[in-house]
Protein backbone atom coordinates (compact mmCIF):
# COMPACT_ATOMS: atom_id res chain seq x y z
CA UNK A 1 0.00 0.00 0.00
CA UNK A 2 1.37 3.38 -0.93
CA UNK A 3 1.25 6.46 1.46
CA UNK A 4 -1.36 8.07 -0.44
CA UNK A 5 -3.53 4.91 -0.05
CA UNK A 6 -2.44 4.58 3.64
CA UNK A 7 -3.97 8.01 4.13
CA UNK A 8 -6.92 8.13 2.95
CA UNK A 9 -7.91 4.75 4.93
CA UNK A 10 -7.80 7.26 7.83
CA UNK A 11 -11.07 7.63 9.88
CA UNK A 12 -12.68 11.02 8.80
CA UNK A 13 -13.76 13.87 11.19
CA UNK A 14 -16.78 15.39 12.02
CA UNK A 15 -16.51 19.14 11.81
CA UNK A 16 -15.35 19.42 15.63
CA UNK A 17 -12.59 17.21 15.33
CA UNK A 18 -14.16 13.80 16.65
CA UNK A 19 -13.04 10.81 15.18
CA UNK A 20 -16.22 9.26 13.68
CA UNK A 21 -16.11 5.76 14.16
CA UNK A 22 -16.24 3.45 10.85
CA UNK A 23 -19.58 2.26 9.88
CA UNK A 24 -21.09 -0.11 7.43
CA UNK A 25 -21.80 2.25 4.56
CA UNK A 26 -23.81 1.43 1.42
CA UNK A 27 -22.71 4.19 -0.85
CA UNK A 28 -19.05 2.97 -1.65
CA UNK A 29 -18.02 1.83 -4.69
CA UNK A 30 -18.49 -2.32 -4.65
CA UNK A 31 -15.73 -3.65 -6.91
CA UNK A 32 -16.71 -7.07 -6.79
CA UNK A 33 -20.07 -6.25 -8.99
CA UNK A 34 -19.98 -7.89 -12.38
CA UNK A 35 -22.92 -7.50 -15.08
CA UNK A 36 -24.20 -10.43 -15.88
CA UNK A 37 -22.68 -11.71 -19.19
CA UNK A 38 -25.14 -12.12 -22.31
CA UNK A 39 -27.88 -10.12 -23.95
CA UNK A 40 -29.26 -7.32 -21.96
CA UNK A 41 -33.15 -7.17 -20.86
CA UNK A 42 -35.44 -5.81 -23.13
CA UNK A 43 -36.40 -1.99 -22.28
CA UNK A 44 -39.53 -1.95 -21.03
CA UNK A 45 -41.22 1.71 -21.62
CA UNK A 46 -43.52 3.24 -19.57
CA UNK A 47 -45.64 5.18 -21.76
CA UNK A 48 -47.35 6.70 -18.53
CA UNK A 49 -44.40 8.73 -17.69
CA UNK A 50 -43.49 9.37 -21.16
CA UNK A 51 -46.64 11.05 -21.00
CA UNK A 52 -46.33 13.06 -18.18
CA UNK A 53 -43.18 13.88 -18.37
CA UNK A 54 -43.86 15.20 -21.86
CA UNK A 55 -47.21 17.31 -20.82
CA UNK A 56 -44.96 18.75 -17.70
CA UNK A 57 -42.35 20.03 -20.50
CA UNK A 58 -44.70 21.42 -22.81
CA UNK A 59 -46.65 23.61 -19.91
CA UNK A 60 -43.07 24.52 -18.36
CA UNK A 61 -42.32 26.14 -22.24
CA UNK A 62 -45.90 28.32 -22.15
CA UNK A 63 -45.12 28.64 -18.31
CA UNK A 64 -42.04 30.83 -19.81
CA UNK A 65 -44.58 33.27 -21.78
CA UNK A 66 -46.22 33.92 -19.08
CA UNK A 67 -43.11 35.35 -16.99
CA UNK A 68 -43.71 38.99 -18.49
CA UNK A 69 -46.94 38.95 -17.22
CA UNK A 70 -46.03 38.04 -13.20
CA UNK A 71 -45.85 40.24 -10.63
CA UNK A 72 -42.28 40.62 -9.00
CA UNK A 73 -43.67 39.05 -5.64
CA UNK A 74 -44.62 36.26 -7.73
CA UNK A 75 -41.29 36.02 -9.21
CA UNK A 76 -39.59 35.97 -6.02
CA UNK A 77 -41.61 33.66 -4.65
CA UNK A 78 -40.85 31.35 -7.79
CA UNK A 79 -37.26 31.69 -6.84
CA UNK A 80 -37.95 30.94 -2.66
CA UNK A 81 -40.03 27.95 -3.79
CA UNK A 82 -37.22 26.63 -6.08
CA UNK A 83 -34.79 26.79 -3.13
CA UNK A 84 -36.97 25.45 -0.69
CA UNK A 85 -37.56 22.27 -2.64
CA UNK A 86 -34.34 22.25 -4.01
CA UNK A 87 -32.32 22.21 -0.13
CA UNK A 88 -34.97 19.36 0.27
CA UNK A 89 -33.28 16.95 -2.31
CA UNK A 90 -29.47 18.23 -2.05
CA UNK A 91 -29.48 19.16 1.95
CA UNK A 92 -32.71 16.43 2.65
CA UNK A 93 -32.54 13.22 0.63
CA UNK A 94 -28.86 13.80 -1.12
CA UNK A 95 -26.66 14.82 1.90
CA UNK A 96 -28.53 13.52 5.11
CA UNK A 97 -30.47 10.87 4.43
CA UNK A 98 -28.69 9.01 1.25
CA UNK A 99 -25.08 9.67 2.99
CA UNK A 100 -25.62 10.57 6.73
CA UNK A 101 -22.90 13.32 6.01
CA UNK A 102 -24.03 15.32 9.03
CA UNK A 103 -26.48 15.17 11.60
CA UNK A 104 -30.03 16.61 11.38
CA UNK A 105 -32.08 17.70 14.74
CA UNK A 106 -35.85 17.03 14.32
CA UNK A 107 -37.44 20.39 13.55
CA UNK A 108 -34.49 20.50 11.00
CA UNK A 109 -35.36 17.03 9.51
CA UNK A 110 -39.29 17.76 9.38
CA UNK A 111 -38.53 20.96 7.05
CA UNK A 112 -36.18 19.61 4.92
CA UNK A 113 -39.09 16.82 4.57
CA UNK A 114 -42.10 18.98 4.01
CA UNK A 115 -39.62 20.74 1.20
CA UNK A 116 -38.84 17.23 -0.09
CA UNK A 117 -42.34 16.82 -0.83
CA UNK A 118 -42.34 20.26 -2.58
CA UNK A 119 -39.44 18.96 -4.86
CA UNK A 120 -41.61 15.48 -5.84
CA UNK A 121 -38.30 13.44 -7.05
CA UNK A 122 -39.78 10.36 -5.11
CA UNK A 123 -39.95 10.24 -1.55
CA UNK A 124 -37.18 9.95 0.89
CA UNK A 125 -36.96 6.51 1.34
CA UNK A 126 -36.79 5.65 -2.20
CA UNK A 127 -34.74 8.27 -3.19
CA UNK A 128 -32.27 7.52 -1.26
CA UNK A 129 -32.34 4.17 -1.36
CA UNK A 130 -31.71 4.63 -5.02
CA UNK A 131 -29.18 7.01 -4.82
CA UNK A 132 -26.88 4.45 -2.58
CA UNK A 133 -27.30 1.79 -4.92
CA UNK A 134 -26.21 4.69 -7.73
CA UNK A 135 -23.14 5.27 -5.72
CA UNK A 136 -22.57 1.43 -4.56
CA UNK A 137 -22.51 0.23 -8.51
CA UNK A 138 -21.97 3.54 -10.23
CA UNK A 139 -22.09 3.26 -13.97
CA UNK A 140 -22.79 -0.64 -14.15
CA UNK A 141 -26.24 -1.88 -15.00
CA UNK A 142 -27.19 -1.83 -11.24
CA UNK A 143 -27.04 2.17 -11.44
CA UNK A 144 -30.58 3.70 -11.98
CA UNK A 145 -29.39 6.42 -13.89
CA UNK A 146 -25.93 4.84 -15.78
CA UNK A 147 -24.35 7.33 -17.69
CA UNK A 148 -23.03 4.66 -19.57
CA UNK A 149 -26.16 4.30 -21.44
CA UNK A 150 -26.12 7.84 -22.86
CA UNK A 151 -27.20 11.52 -21.60
CA UNK A 152 -30.90 11.47 -22.04
CA UNK A 153 -31.06 7.59 -20.37
CA UNK A 154 -29.06 9.11 -17.46
CA UNK A 155 -30.94 12.60 -17.34
CA UNK A 156 -34.54 11.65 -17.75
CA UNK A 157 -34.38 8.56 -19.71
CA UNK A 158 -34.20 6.09 -16.63
CA UNK A 159 -37.30 7.54 -15.25
CA UNK A 160 -39.39 6.47 -18.44
CA UNK A 161 -38.63 2.85 -18.68
CA UNK A 162 -38.55 -0.29 -16.22
CA UNK A 163 -35.87 -0.48 -13.92
CA UNK A 164 -32.94 -2.87 -15.24
CA UNK A 165 -33.54 -6.01 -12.96
CA UNK A 166 -29.89 -5.81 -11.38
CA UNK A 167 -31.24 -2.30 -9.94
CA UNK A 168 -33.84 -3.82 -7.92
CA UNK A 169 -31.88 -6.72 -6.80
CA UNK A 170 -29.28 -4.45 -5.09
CA UNK A 171 -31.55 -2.13 -3.70
CA UNK A 172 -33.39 -4.85 -2.03
CA UNK A 173 -30.26 -6.11 -0.34
CA UNK A 174 -29.27 -2.81 0.98
CA UNK A 175 -29.15 -2.33 4.83
CA UNK A 176 -31.63 0.49 4.95
CA UNK A 177 -32.48 0.06 9.01
CA UNK A 178 -31.42 3.59 9.06
CA UNK A 179 -34.50 5.31 6.99
CA UNK A 180 -36.66 3.16 8.29
CA UNK A 181 -35.90 3.96 12.29
CA UNK A 182 -36.53 7.94 10.85
CA UNK A 183 -39.72 8.84 11.78
CA UNK A 184 -39.87 12.14 9.49
CA UNK A 185 -38.80 9.56 6.37
CA UNK A 186 -41.77 7.16 7.18
CA UNK A 187 -44.33 9.73 7.71
CA UNK A 188 -43.27 11.21 4.21
CA UNK A 189 -43.10 8.05 2.50
CA UNK A 190 -47.13 7.00 4.38
CA UNK A 191 -48.74 10.51 3.28
CA UNK A 192 -46.03 11.32 0.13
CA UNK A 193 -49.12 11.58 -2.31
CA UNK A 194 -51.19 14.44 -0.20
CA UNK A 195 -47.63 15.90 0.38
CA UNK A 196 -47.30 16.06 -2.54
CA UNK A 197 -50.48 17.80 -3.78
CA UNK A 198 -49.74 20.29 -1.31
CA UNK A 199 -46.71 21.51 -1.19
CA UNK A 200 -45.44 21.08 -4.82
CA UNK A 201 -48.92 22.58 -6.18
CA UNK A 202 -51.41 23.62 -3.89
CA UNK A 203 -49.10 25.82 -1.58
CA UNK A 204 -46.53 27.44 -4.14
CA UNK A 205 -50.04 28.66 -6.36
CA UNK A 206 -52.42 29.49 -3.35
CA UNK A 207 -49.48 31.73 -2.26
CA UNK A 208 -49.47 34.75 -4.55
CA UNK A 209 -53.21 34.29 -5.53
CA UNK A 210 -53.74 34.51 -1.70
CA UNK A 211 -51.68 36.88 -0.98
CA UNK A 212 -50.85 39.54 -3.39
CA UNK A 213 -53.80 38.86 -5.66
CA UNK A 214 -51.84 37.20 -8.70
CA UNK A 215 -53.98 35.18 -11.19
CA UNK A 216 -54.75 31.43 -10.39
CA UNK A 217 -53.68 30.95 -14.10
CA UNK A 218 -50.34 32.21 -13.70
CA UNK A 219 -49.44 31.22 -9.82
CA UNK A 220 -49.76 27.66 -11.02
CA UNK A 221 -47.80 27.76 -14.75
CA UNK A 222 -44.96 29.64 -12.80
CA UNK A 223 -44.32 28.92 -9.12
CA UNK A 224 -45.87 25.55 -9.43
CA UNK A 225 -45.42 24.03 -12.79
CA UNK A 226 -42.35 25.74 -13.98
CA UNK A 227 -40.40 26.01 -10.88
CA UNK A 228 -40.92 22.30 -10.46
CA UNK A 229 -39.63 21.26 -13.73
CA UNK A 230 -36.41 23.07 -13.43
CA UNK A 231 -35.91 21.80 -10.27
CA UNK A 232 -36.37 18.14 -11.58
CA UNK A 233 -33.77 19.39 -14.66
CA UNK A 234 -31.74 20.63 -11.85
CA UNK A 235 -31.26 17.57 -10.34
CA UNK A 236 -31.15 15.57 -13.50
CA UNK A 237 -28.07 17.39 -14.73
CA UNK A 238 -26.10 16.46 -11.71
CA UNK A 239 -26.86 12.57 -13.45
CA UNK A 240 -26.15 13.11 -16.64
CA UNK A 241 -24.14 16.31 -17.43
CA UNK A 242 -21.98 16.31 -14.33
CA UNK A 243 -21.30 12.20 -15.39
CA UNK A 244 -20.09 13.74 -18.51
CA UNK A 245 -18.62 16.96 -19.23
CA UNK A 246 -15.79 18.47 -16.64
CA UNK A 247 -12.40 17.49 -15.22
CA UNK A 248 -11.52 14.55 -12.87
CA UNK A 249 -8.97 16.21 -10.15
CA UNK A 250 -9.01 13.68 -7.62
CA UNK A 251 -10.42 10.66 -9.61
CA UNK A 252 -9.57 10.18 -13.52
CA UNK A 253 -10.90 6.80 -13.25
CA UNK A 254 -14.49 7.50 -12.53
CA UNK A 255 -16.60 8.89 -14.84
CA UNK A 256 -18.29 11.86 -12.50
CA UNK A 257 -16.64 15.20 -13.31
CA UNK A 258 -16.30 18.63 -11.82
CA UNK A 259 -19.14 20.69 -13.53
CA UNK A 260 -19.14 24.26 -12.48
CA UNK A 261 -23.02 25.47 -14.39
CA UNK A 262 -24.61 21.92 -12.99
CA UNK A 263 -22.73 23.37 -9.14
CA UNK A 264 -24.34 26.56 -9.92
CA UNK A 265 -28.20 25.02 -11.05
CA UNK A 266 -27.96 22.24 -8.49
CA UNK A 267 -26.89 24.38 -5.62
CA UNK A 268 -23.75 22.80 -4.93
CA UNK A 269 -24.56 19.44 -6.59
CA UNK A 270 -21.56 19.53 -9.19
CA UNK A 271 -18.53 18.84 -7.88
CA UNK A 272 -19.48 15.22 -8.63
CA UNK A 273 -15.75 13.97 -9.03
CA UNK A 274 -14.95 15.24 -5.58
CA UNK A 275 -18.51 13.93 -4.09
CA UNK A 276 -17.54 10.17 -5.91
CA UNK A 277 -14.29 10.01 -4.41
CA UNK A 278 -15.27 11.25 -0.85
CA UNK A 279 -19.27 10.80 -0.43
CA UNK A 280 -19.27 10.60 3.05
CA UNK A 281 -18.04 14.50 2.68
CA UNK A 282 -20.75 17.12 3.89
CA UNK A 283 -20.08 19.92 1.65
CA UNK A 284 -19.37 17.50 -1.65
CA UNK A 285 -16.65 20.58 -2.55
CA UNK A 286 -13.24 20.89 -1.73
CA UNK A 287 -14.13 24.54 -1.44
CA UNK A 288 -16.48 24.84 1.41
CA UNK A 289 -19.23 27.26 0.38
CA UNK A 290 -18.15 28.31 -3.11
CA UNK A 291 -20.77 27.97 -5.54
CA UNK A 292 -22.33 25.60 -3.30
CA UNK A 293 -25.73 27.21 -1.13
CA UNK A 294 -26.40 23.23 0.18
CA UNK A 295 -23.02 24.07 1.93
CA UNK A 296 -23.68 27.67 3.33
CA UNK A 297 -27.30 26.08 4.17
CA UNK A 298 -26.10 23.60 6.76
CA UNK A 299 -23.15 25.24 8.03
CA UNK A 300 -25.62 28.21 8.70
CA UNK A 301 -28.23 25.09 10.70
CA UNK A 302 -25.00 24.03 12.53
CA UNK A 303 -24.28 27.79 13.74
CA UNK A 304 -28.14 28.08 14.94
CA UNK A 305 -27.43 24.41 17.19
CA UNK A 306 -30.29 22.72 14.35
CA UNK A 307 -27.91 20.03 12.83
CA UNK A 308 -24.40 18.82 14.00
CA UNK A 309 -21.82 16.71 13.41
CA UNK A 310 -20.95 17.85 9.86
CA UNK A 311 -18.31 14.88 8.22
CA UNK A 312 -15.52 16.54 6.57
CA UNK A 313 -12.10 14.77 4.34
CA UNK A 314 -8.98 16.12 5.74
CA UNK A 315 -6.89 18.14 3.54
CA UNK A 316 -4.22 15.33 3.48
CA UNK A 317 -5.91 13.01 2.42
CA UNK A 318 -7.75 15.22 -0.17
CA UNK A 319 -4.09 15.90 -1.50
CA UNK A 320 -3.30 12.38 -1.33
CA UNK A 321 -6.54 11.51 -3.67
CA UNK A 322 -5.43 13.99 -6.16
CA UNK A 323 -1.59 12.67 -6.01
CA UNK A 324 -2.53 9.00 -6.19
CA UNK A 325 -5.57 9.06 -8.64
CA UNK A 326 -6.03 12.67 -10.16
CA UNK A 327 -5.91 13.90 -13.72
CA UNK A 328 -3.70 16.65 -12.94
CA UNK A 329 -6.28 19.43 -13.21
CA UNK A 330 -6.76 20.31 -9.92
CA UNK A 331 -6.46 24.03 -8.23
CA UNK A 332 -6.35 25.26 -5.54
CA UNK A 333 -10.01 27.23 -5.40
Amino acid sequence: MTEAEALEKKQHKSSNGNVLPEAPREDVFDHTYKEKEGPKPARIIVWKNVILMTLLHIGAVYAMFLIPSASSLTLLWSVLCFLISALGVTAGAHRLWSHRSYKASLPLRIFLGVANSMAFQNDIFEWARDHRVHHKYSETDADPHNAVRGFFFAHIGWLLVRKHPDVIEKGRKLELNDLLADKVVMFQRKYYKPSVLLMCFFVPMFVPWYLWGESLWVAYFVPALLRYTLVLNATWLVNSAAHMWGNRPYDKNINPRENKFVAFSAIGEGFHNYHHSFPYDYATSEFGCKLNLTTCFIDLMCYLGLATDRKRVSHEVVLARIQRTGDGSHRSG
